[in-house]
């Protein structure tokens, strides 16, 4: 599969051109995955895809259950239906070298959520297990779990309603994983925070403050779900009075407090506290120490709802309808815009547990962009840098995918919604795919990589890292740094100039190069030479030559 660089096109991104930002890619997602290798090669932090399901009726799925003309392309010579005895086998054979891009681009704790309904539940799996398990160390597993999502109800079964998806959940390295995953974030939260803030907000007595919340929380207590314990509130906030303060398995600190309430020290816990002396000054300090009436009792702990994290669960409910109507809220005037999206609650709920303030998101089967509004959403919640990364290969990617970012980051004003009318601020770049980088095409001067997709490339060849763009200096020749080496291209796509003397390596600019560094190697791609490597190494100058079309075989050929 040839090479293909990225292409931006400032006009139908927003911001400056950034490769280091956040990206729209057009085009196959098999070339663009391979395409953002030279860039993000062990950068992504996580992944989100929601692939073809494999249903095997006549709009066999690309993205969210849409025909596609570029897929169904290649069904017509590969036709699959629900008959085809080598339906699964053609599903699998798609998806492989699509997730073997993208285990190249994770990092080592990086996770992958992958939506898939029960047509492929099984196979996908197995997919999954063979593309990011280690076949050196069969103990290690890299599936993390499989998320239940209900987000339909069926009224009409004919024996088992089928009201539910699943989401794979799968790591490049367990070590890099963090062992525990909780979210700030939680609906029931959200809603116990806005109780607290209308209440806080009264001018209350404190004994009307404690009445009045009780009577909600007795009202609404059924609906907590796992919050159920948060049934007080003081001038802090809505708290919970459970937390244990006793160390758990083995002997713990020991210190003496006297309860102001029977004036008597308060009994220690069998295995003593979970804390030492000057963590409890400061609970005390921020009246965060329950004191009982009862002299028998251990001292208790006030835990705020706003310090509240939701562990991830195996089964969540999110209503599937709420995907059309997110977009109907972006995209006014259209009746469809867009057949069965995703709701990007999902996707944010995923990413909330996974994603860290500068995470790096992608998803190579964008859709409609699903996934780019909940990675702003969750910025717009805590203030991150996250960056998000979309391939879309239909032509709807600027219309649809790309315009739906556009209309986030600058708002909606004819949106129905008020949350849509403002817009969310950020940048993207819109990108296509260049012509192949193939050996011959460039020999002759037919196509002319510019220098930044041409120079990605053969610096990840170099280095097998990704390249940072940040470092180039086009006019110096200069691609980066990696591991105790230097690397140069000589380059300009300019046919007459790479044949002119201007494109060689000499002695002077060897000498130049290594004198940016004398204790580095240096790695200088060239289309030719006017120093030998002989002379070089008699010179004591730490400069490798390698020749431009030797190179280019290898792009060529990878």
């Amino acid at each position: 599969m040839p090479f293909r660089p990225l292409v931006p096109d400032a006009d139908k991104g927003i911001g400056p051109v950034a490769l280091d930002g956040s990206l729209i890619i057009h085009g196959d997602n098999l070339h663009a995955l391979k395409a953002l290798l030279p860039l993000y090669a062990g950068k992504v932090d996580c992944v989100y895809i929601d692939p073809p399901y494999n249903t095997g009726k006549s709009d066999w799925s690309y993205n969210d259950k849409v025909n596609s003309p570029v897929i169904q392309e290649w069904l017509d010579s590969n036709p699959i239906t629900v008959d085809d005895t080598l339906r699964h086998d053609k599903w699998a054979c798609m998806m492989w070298p699509r997730l073997q891009l993208l285990r190249d681009l994770m990092k080592p704790g990086a996770v992958i959520f992958a939506s898939i309904d029960d047509n492929e539940v099984a196979l996908f799996k197995h997919l999954l297990h063979a593309t990011f398990g280690d076949n050196n160390n069969p103990k290690s597993n890299p599936h993390l779990g499989t998320i239940i999502w209900k987000n339909a109800t069926d009224n009409n079964p004919t024996n088992i309603a089928i009201e539910h998806e699943y989401v794979h959940v799968f790591c490049l390295e367990r070590d890099g994983v963090a062992p525990i995953w909780s979210s700030p974030w939680s609906d029931l939260k959200d809603c116990l925070l806005a109780k607290e803030q209308e209440l806080l907000a009264a001018n209350l007595s404190d004994d009307e403050l404690s009445s009045q919340y009780a009577e909600w929380f007795r009202l609404h207590k059924p609906q907590l779900g796992p919050l159920q314990e948060y049934n007080q509130i003081d001038r802090g906030g809505i708290f919970t009075a459970s937390r244990s303060v006793h160390n758990p398995g083995r002997e713990g600190y020991r210190w003496d407090l006297m309860n102001p309430k029977t004036q008597k020290l308060v009994p220690q816990p069998l295995m003593g506290y979970r804390f030492p002396e000057d963590t409890r000054d400061e609970l005390l300090a921020q009246d965060r120490i329950i004191f009982s009436d009862d002299p028998d009792q251990l001292i208790r702990l006030k835990t705020y709802v706003k310090d509240y994290k939701e562990k991830m669960p195996g089964i969540i409910e999110i209503d599937g309808r709420r995907g059309a109507n997110e977009l109907k809220k972006i995209f006014p005037e259209s009746k469809q815009a867009f057949k069965n999206p995703k709701t990007y609650t999902l996707i944010e709920w995923l990413l909330s547990y996974t994603a860290g303030p500068d995470a790096v998101v992608l998803d190579s089967f964008a859709g409609s962009g699903t996934t780019a509004q909940a990675v702003m959403k969750l910025n717009e919640r805590d203030g991150g840098n996250r960056k998000f990364i979309l391939v879309e290969m239909e032509d709807y990617a600027d219309e649809l995918t790309a315009e739906r970012v556009r209309r986030l980051i600058q708002g909606v004003p004819t949106s129905k919604d008020d949350e849509y009318k403002t817009g969310l601020g950020g940048t993207f770049t819109y990108c296509t795919l260049g012509d192949p980088v193939e050996l011959d095409k460039v020999l002759s001067g037919e196509t002319l990589p510019p220098y930044a997709g041409l120079g990605a490339a053969l610096f990840h060849m170099a280095t097998n890292h990704a390249l940072d763009p940040a470092a180039v200096r086009e006019d110096d020749f200069y691609l980066g740094a990696m591991e105790g080496q230097h690397v140069w291209l000589i380059y300009k796509p300019d046919l007459d100039w790479l044949k002119s003397p201007e494109a060689a390596l000499t002695l002077a600019r060897a000498k130049a190069f290594a004198a940016s560094d004398p204790d580095k190697r240096h790695l200088v791609f060239a289309p030719a030479r006017f120093v030998s490597q002989k002379m070089l190494a008699e010179q004591n100058i730490p400069v490798e030559f390698v020749p431009l079309p030797f190179a280019l075989y290898r792009i060529d050929r990878s």
